[in-house]
């Protein structure tokens, strides 16, 4: 299989407007049927060397290049994200400008994502995504079970900024776009078995075919297993491991020329251990004869990645089953006009045991089981007469079920002349959301070489929240035990228009503006344990306006591809969810933000086997206002380490620079190397700028080999990521005001693989 990958020097940001024009690049140059396709002629490979890949996107519901569409979107095959050394969707961490993606806080199965300064890292189920993600155009409304396996993707499209005009779901941070490969253009199939260090060994296959003219199906299925790279040195029990397995059939007709369908069904189990950080802050005891008792050191300098934790196996870990269905059909009504649907039914289990505190001690353990379920319905009506107008219609519903049972242990969390009281809390929720929506989106050439495009969108999201919790207070406090219970519901509705207005300069050069409203719903806080907290329960939706300019370019020669965009964002209404008194956490509309950036992503064919590439993106993220109430001295638990000087997981430059090389062995096949290097400025993990809950600058370097056969029916793939065995942490977890719980998580640290791939 031809190599492919991102490529640009960062130099070439640099030039003027128009040598920039000639030389850039988009680093998501790719083919993507070429990229399916098991085998491809060297001949035809040979030729296809001496320019980029061809790259489309569906970032507006229909097929159009890359260059062509006024969105920044950056787009990966399924090479580019081998290449990526991508085994899930937080490998894409570092290769898309302005972007954070990590696993979540103390989760094996949910993902933090941050667009452009907007996002959501909590992943209690009162709190909706800011960056929406979609499976096969299905909205997957929780941050849990969005650990998703790349297994048999064909297309992964990563849109920046707010969407709502054209999506099921509105957001403000911008769109994650998987696409899995399709029956009838990737019939054959492969093998791959991979196996690294900490005990990684994976599995993955793919099959299909056509079963008659008009039927084919396909099965894709995944085995991934690790021993975890975190280890208590005293027991030798291993965490931060996985245990999943995926599977995914598809059957796809097409009985005339007119329409077509896809039946789909997907299954992930997962059961694995504990995720566990590290305690960077002294963990607190509360003695109320004593006084403040420290239970343990907080943690400085490099992570020996050993941990502690009071959850004792068995039983104590974390596990998901996450399955659903969809079908999706297309009618050409006639030469203009298309109508789709999309209808989907999805189910996500969570039992999942998380040590806040990171320790052998029970200050903020919990358990969260949650049994989430999802159905939705898209309609859209697409028009296009040939030439020069495109539009579409939509109708979105989708209604939500999350119960959802939490138990929070804390016996060590106060004690009496050095004596423990035993604490429990239990709660019992469950969330109803109903949301409708209504949108309309054209795009219109109304003179040669302009392009006019607008939408508009209507939402409403209605939730019904029912709560209880109960404290269990051991002797000699059990009798100031409680329960608190609500019941809230609350309708929010917003209108979000968009616009934008592109140039054709030449053949290869675009230019567009544009401006995009993001709404985000309101809910109820999921963490409201007193009386005054359910009095105090709502929150409001939270909303942004973004304003861009951007040029995408390429030579005439299509060796060099770019495109720069520069942003305004206007944010308001963050919802913040901060650490008030134990057992207290309100949820805060509390900030407006000015957010400004400018990204940039290129890629270069030099010579015949060289291929280069770079992404840079520049954020500058401040709040305007911030309204917090435990910032007035006056306040009882004023804490002066607390501030709100620097916006949580929007770190001020965002680099990756990726060379790889390829070499023809003749009757022996063919090899390629790569290497890249990505680099992240300083990054808070916290919406309190805890000063130990914040990343200091680091890069993070990754090599790898491969070989195919001469028919490209064998591959042998060899790579280590984080070459340097850089420590760095990811995400955090700060409940200062619970025994001063403020924990860090790490990423990788160094590790190998190897992988077989067998294509038939």
């Amino acid at each position: 299989m031809k190599r492919k990958h991102l490529s640009l020097a960062i130099g070439c940001v640099l030039l003027s407007p128009v040598a920039w024009a000639q030389q850039s690049g988009d680093p998501a140059a790719q083919d993507v049927a070429a990229q399916a396709s098991p085998a491809v002629a060297p001949a035809q490979a040979d030729a296809d060397a001496r320019t980029l890949d061809t790259v489309t996107v569906t970032a507006r519901r229909r097929t159009e290049s890359i260059q062509d569409v006024p969105v920044a979107v950056s787009a990966f095959g399924e090479e580019q994200l081998a290449d990526l050394q991508a085994s899930d969707v937080t490998g894409l961490q570092g290769a898309v400008p302005n972007m954070n993606m990590v696993q979540g806080r103390g989760s094996a199965n949910s993902v933090n994502v941050f667009i452009r300064g907007i996002g959501q890292p909590d992943a209690l189920q009162t709190f909706d995504p800011g960056v929406g993600m979609y499976v096969d155009d299905v909205y997957y409304s929780r941050i849990n079970g969005a650990m998703f396996s790349l297994f048999d993707i064909q297309q992964v499209e990563v849109l920046r900024g707010p969407q709502g005009t054209l999506y099921g779901k509105n957001s403000t941070g911008g769109a994650i776009k998987l696409t899995t490969k399709n029956p009838f253009d990737n019939e054959g199939g492969s093998v791959e078995l991979t196996a690294g260090d900490y005990g990684r060994a994976e599995g993955r296959f793919y099959v299909s075919g056509k079963l008659s003219d008009t039927v084919a199906g396909s099965i894709a299925g995944a085995s991934i297993r690790n021993d975890g790279y975190v280890r208590d040195a005293v027991t030798g029990r291993h965490f931060n491991n996985d245990d999943t397995q995926a599977l995914r059939a598809k059957l796809a007709f097409s009985p005339s020329d007119s329409f077509r369908a896809t039946l789909s069904f997907d299954r992930t189990e997962q059961d694995v251990a504990p995720t566990l950080g590290r305690p960077m802050a002294p963990l607190v005891q509360t003695d109320l004869a004593l006084g403040a008792v420290v239970l343990h050191p907080g943690s400085s300098g490099d992570w020996d990645y050993r941990a502690r934790t009071s959850l004792a196996p068995p039983g104590h870990g974390q596990t998901l089953e996450h399955s659903g269905g969809s079908l999706s059909m297309e009618w050409d009504i006639n030469s203009q006009w298309l109508f789709k649907s999309i209808s989907s039914y999805r189910r996500l289990k969570t039992h999942s045991f998380i040590d806040i505190d990171a320790s052998e001690f029970e200050l903020g353990d919990v358990l969260v089981a949650l049994d989430q379920k999802q159905a939705s319905q898209e309609f859209q009506l697409q028009y296009d007469n040939g030439s020069n107008l495109h539009a579409i219609f939509g109708a979105y519903y989708m209604r939500e079920n999350v119960p959802s049972h939490q138990e929070a242990y804390a016996d060590d969390l106060f004690a009496l002349a050095g004596m423990p009281l035993s604490f429990l809390r239990t709660i019992d929720d469950d969330l109803t959301t109903t949301s409708v929506a209504a949108f309309a989106h054209a795009s219109w050439e109304f003179a040669p070489t302009w392009t006019l495009a607008a939408g508009v969108r209507w939402t409403r999201d209605n939730k019904e929240y029912d709560r209880t919790t109960s404290t269990f207070w051991g002797a000699p406090f059990s009798a100031i035990n409680e329960t608190v219970a609500f019941s809230a519901e609350q309708d929010w509705t917003a209108v979000t228009p968009s616009v934008s207005l592109q140039k054709a300069f030449s053949d290869n050069v675009m230019g567009y503006v544009s401006a995009n409203r993001g709404f985000k719903s309101g809910g109820f806080n999921g963490r409201a344990n007193t009386v005054y907290d359910t009095e105090h329960a709502e929150f409001d939706p939270e909303y942004v306006w973004t304003y861009e300019v951007g040029l995408k370019a390429s030579s005439a020669d299509q060796r060099l591809r770019g495109s720069v965009a520069a942003f305004k964002s206007d944010y308001s209404d963050f919802q913040a969810r901060v650490s008030q008194d134990v057992g207290t956490f309100p949820v805060l509309n509390a900030a407006e933000l000015d957010i400004k950036g400018i990204e940039f992503e290129g890629s270069a064919l030099l010579g015949e086997a060289t291929l280069l590439s770079a992404q840079v993106g520049w954020l500058d993220a401040d709040y305007s206002r911030f309204d917090d109430f435990r910032l007035d001295p006056a306040y009882p638990g004023y804490d002066p380490n607390l501030n709100h000087d620097h916006v949580p997981f929007s770190p001020k430059t965002t680099a990756r620079l990726a060379l790889q090389q390829g070499f023809s062995l003749g009757d022996s096949g063919s090899l390629a190397v790569g290497a890249d290097a990505s680099y992240r400025d300083k990054t808070w993990l916290s919406v309190d700028n805890r000063d130990v809950l914040s990343q200091d600058a680091y890069t993070v370097v990754g090599v790898y080999g491969v070989w195919d056969s001469p028919q490209y029916s064998w591959q042998v793939r060899a790579g280590v990521r984080n070459l340097t065995d850089k420590h760095y942490k990811t995400e955090g977890q700060e409940f200062a005001s619970v025994g001063n719980i403020q924990t860090a998580y790490y990423g990788l640290p160094r590790n190998w693989y190897v992988s077989l791939r067998y294509n038939f």
